[in-house]
Parts: C-alpha cells; structure tokens; sequence
C-alpha cells in the first residue's frame, strides 16, 4: 500500500539534488573546514557558498550574518539566552501559541526569575497590538513571535509588530522555520533582528539549520569551545549537512512564487472538497492569512487520535498538530489559546503539503476521509471528541 504523505509540516523528504550535494563530503571530502591542509578546502568552500546561497533565500544583505546550527530548538534557546546575557534586562514577550522550543525555554527561564510575558491571541489566532505596546517596558529585553504558526498555518502581523518594537528599542526575533520556503522574505527590508529555521522543513536534510543575526545585533554564543562561526557557535561544521541546507536553499528559491500559488491552489480544493463531502468538518482560520500548505481540520464529534490512526491503516499520513507533541492527550495549546473547548480541540487533524503532493493524491485523501469518518461516527462513544 502507498503512502500520500501530508505532513509536511513536521519534515519533509530531502530533495534529490541535496542528498546528491552531501554525498562528496560523506566520502572524498571529509576533511575538517577548520584545518590548514588541503583536505580542509572543499569542505570550506562548501560552507561559504552554503552560507551565500541561504543568504540569498533570506534576503539578508550579509552573508555573514547567517550562523550555521541543529536546528530550530538550538536557534530559538540561543536567542533567548542571548538577548537577556547580552542587554542584561530580565524580561521576555512572546506569544501563549509558539513552537515548544521557544515555550519550553521560556519556563526555564522564568524559573530562574526573568519574567516572561505570552501575549494572548483571538479567535483568529491574532495577537493585539495594543496589548503588545502595554506590555513593552524598558525591561524588556526581547520579543519572540513566530512568522507562521505551525498548526494553523496562521500568519502573524509581523510588520505590524515590528514597528511598535522597534519604537520601543527591543530586539525582535522570528521563528520562520514553517514559512521558509512557502512565503517571500527579505530581510534586508525587514526589523528582524534574529531569525530561526531548520533545513528538514524545506527539503533539506535533518540535524542542520540556521539563525540570522542581524549585522550590530549583540550575540552572546548559546554553544562556546572552538571559534567556528565566528566564535558565535562553537564545535566542528556539520559539512555534510550544510552542504544540503545550502543545496535546499537554492531548490526552493528557484520557483518560490510558482510553488506558492501552486500549494494554495491545493489547499483550497481540498477545504472545498473535505468541507463540501464530509459532515461536521471547520476550518481553523479559514478565512485568515495562512501558509499555502496548511489545513488545521476540525471533525465534529470525532477523536482525532483515532482518525489519525484510521488514516493511517489507509495509507495517508498526517499530524494533529505539532509532531514535537505527539502522544499528548492533552488539548492543542494553540486551539485552547485561540477559545476553542477541549472536545473539538482534540478533533483536530493537520493536512500539510509539499512540493512533491500531487491533486489525485488530496482527491483520493477526501474520499478515503468521508469512508472514514462515517465508519467511526457509527462507533457509539468510541470515536467522540475528548473521549
């Protein structure tokens, strides 16, 4: 049996092209990029034009400003840490609906007595300005919002934002890891001081990302030891992977506008269909400004742990919600956050696509769902909602 993979969200496959330009520096190349000898050239060279051609994705005017790391999670700590060691001020505004890598961080944080401040958000998944302009004080040493959320799909006003921060004087970080790749950025127009992402969620391989610091933007290192990176994160350059990121950057800046329209056009036969076929089905955030890709389903008294698993016995693979989050029985922080009650939170179900997703594959996911739902709605208490 096939597998139609919806789940972009969480990873995605590593394209052709990017496993092919980390192949070398698996085999002949495998020198240390830190080395004075000849082995250390190619792998150096590699490094250099991965860091121009994410540059480049970015909009970033530097190419110096890019900081190779694993990934989102070792991003967004660094920024964290970073902005309250570096201003010396103790306080910290975000969002109640972000990543766990920023979340989770931030608890720590507040335990060891910064102050943390999570900005509500509305029925639509919007924050208010004027509760994030109250909540600016001199104290406040930087506010972190992610571009997109990863499970709605929902974009935050960041220009919006960026100018009531700026006006404070605060740093102000993004966490774009589920919108690179699936919406134009330039940070060269931008007031993004810090920006995290992660390679696997644009086709590039697992374990490698990046984070953009904005050129006379203070850095304190979250990992210190060797001077790579310029001394901003210590430790021998995952070559291989940076390789792929680089190789990845260049994949999806090819055709970003043509993807886009092609991944909305998708998402929006595929609303129609699931909500036109099926019964009890709601969009969250439908009529919002989302991510191309993204549908956050809500199936009326259905559990979406045992859709999940009734989907997958059919050969469709898809989330509800955040893979970093999978097995919790507990609500959709997001959902919760957004007013929505335990039982329909809990029948939420993730549809994320990519570019190798292909209509017949989504058509055939929206006759299997209807198959689907009607099997478990004749199942008296089994598949409700919150059960």
């Amino acid at each position: 049996m096939r597998t139609i993979y919806l789940d972009y969200n969480a990873t995605t496959p590593a394209a052709l092209p990017v496993v092919q330009a980390m192949e070398p520096f698996l085999k002949e190349y495998f020198g240390n990029a830190s080395s004075l000898h000849g082995a250390a050239r190619e792998p150096r060279k590699a490094l250099r034009d991965a860091r121009r051609s994410l540059a480049a994705l970015l909009g970033a005017a530097d190419e110096n400003s890019i900081v190779f790391t694993s990934g989102e999670t070792e991003s967004n700590n660094a920024v964290l840490r970073s902005a309250l060691a570096s201003t010396g001020k103790r306080r910290i505004v975000t969002s109640s609906i972000e990543h766990s890598s920023i979340l989770k961080p931030a608890e720590q944080l507040e335990k060891k007595g910064c102050e943390v401040v999570r900005l509500s958000v509305d029925a639509s998944g919007q924050i208010s300005m004027e509760e994030l302009r109250r909540v600016l004080t001199p104290d406040t040493a930087l506010v972190s919002l992610m571009s997109a959320n990863n499970e709605t799909g929902i974009f935050f006003p960041l220009e919006a934002a960026a100018q009531i921060i700026k006006e404070r004087g605060v740093l102000l970080h993004v966490d774009a890891v589920q919108s690179i790749g699936k919406h134009p950025l330039d940070l060269k127009k931008s007031q993004i001081d810090y920006l995290s992402l992660s390679g696997h969620k644009f086709y590039g391989p697992k374990g490698v990302g990046a984070l953009y610091i904005k050129p006379g933007a203070a850095f304190e290192p979250l990992i210190t030891g060797g001077s790579q990176e310029r001394g901003r994160r210590g430790g021998t350059e995952n070559i291989p992977g940076i390789a792929g990121l680089g190789k990845a950057s260049e994949l999806v800046a090819q055709d970003l506008t043509e993807e886009i329209e092609r991944l909305k056009g998708l998402r929006l036969r595929f609303e129609e269909q699931i909500t036109t076929e099926c019964a009890g089905v709601d969009i969250a955030g439908r009529n919002a400004a989302r991510l191309p890709n993204t549908t956050l389903a809500l199936f009326q008294g259905v559990d979406a742990e045992a859709l999940l698993f009734a989907l997958d016995g059919e050969g469709v693979a898809c989330s509800s919600g955040s893979a970093c989050m999978s097995g919790a029985r507990d609500p959709s922080h997001v959902l919760t956050a957004m007013g929505y009650d335990r039982g329909t939170a809990l029948s939420a179900i993730r549809f994320s696509f990519g570019r190798f997703t292909q209509p017949e594959e989504l058509e055939e996911t929206a006759v299997i769902l209807k198959q689907v739902l009607q099997r478990l709605r004749a199942l008296p208490g089994k598949a409700a909602a919150g059960s």
